[in-house]
């Protein structure tokens, strides 16, 4: 007994130093706990502040973003931050604006990509009449008698360039195998003088009633 009460504070502040000490190296050595955590997200872009009668249009839909958040904190969760590109005040044209992080308060160690080239575009309306193609071989014998549409028009909207791009507003049809009558609710689509389809446009109604007639001529009956 002698022997472990001699110099009994001694040893107790030694242990103390040593339980000090291993804390240390456990829990001040950990990154994860003495410092911040870092997340990487990948959320869409977004833009805010467009004219009315505008519409922007940019390649890069989405934006990877590394964020650090404090120890204890809650992961923070992809809809909890947008990307957002500001187009307040501005018209029709080409811009190059920076990507801005909105939500709650975190620090941003990367942005990817960091500014988007936008155009902003005029939006027109304009009335366009709906032509009938015919998709297929021809039958030998059979002729189209007569093609409808009802609406004869439709009304196409979206961004000025691309609907001065319309050649036409066509409506695919099958080319009549045999003598008879066709009639199908057919969506209308915008294409280029090369036949290619024009997206992002508005075209209405969606779907029109195509009505063909067709027969068979004095050679083939």
């Amino acid at each position: 007994m002698q022997i472990i009460r001699r110099n009994l504070g001694l040893k107790l502040l030694s242990v103390a130093l040593a339980v000090i000490g291993w804390a240390y190296v456990r829990f001040a050595g950990n990154s994860a706990l003495s410092s911040h955590f870092t997340q990487q997200l990948s959320i869409p872009i977004a833009t805010v502040g467009v004219p009315v009668g505008e519409i922007p249009e940019f390649a890069e839909r989405e934006a990877v973003v590394t964020i650090a958040t404090k120890p204890g904190s809650p992961a923070v969760k992809p809809d909890e931050i947008k990307a957002i590109v500001d187009l307040s005040g501005k018209g029709p044209g080409v811009y190059t604006l920076p990507v801005q992080i909105v939500g709650p308060p975190v620090e941003v160690q990367s942005l990817s990509p960091a500014s988007v080239t936008i155009t902003v575009e005029q939006l027109i309306t304009r009335m366009m009449p709906v032509a009938v193609h015919y998709v297929g071989t021809p039958q030998r014998g059979v002729v189209v008698l007569s093609a409808s549409t009802v609406p004869a028009e439709v009304t196409v909207r979206g961004p000025a360039q691309r609907v001065a791009a319309i050649a036409s507003v066509r409506v695919d049809v099958p080319v009549p195998s045999q003598p008879g009558a066709y009639d199908a609710m057919v969506r209308p689509a915008c294409v280029d003088a090369r036949g290619r389809a024009i997206p992002n446009l508005q075209v209405s109604p969606d779907l029109v009633r195509v009505r063909v007639r067709s027969g068979r001529t004095e050679s083939g009956s």
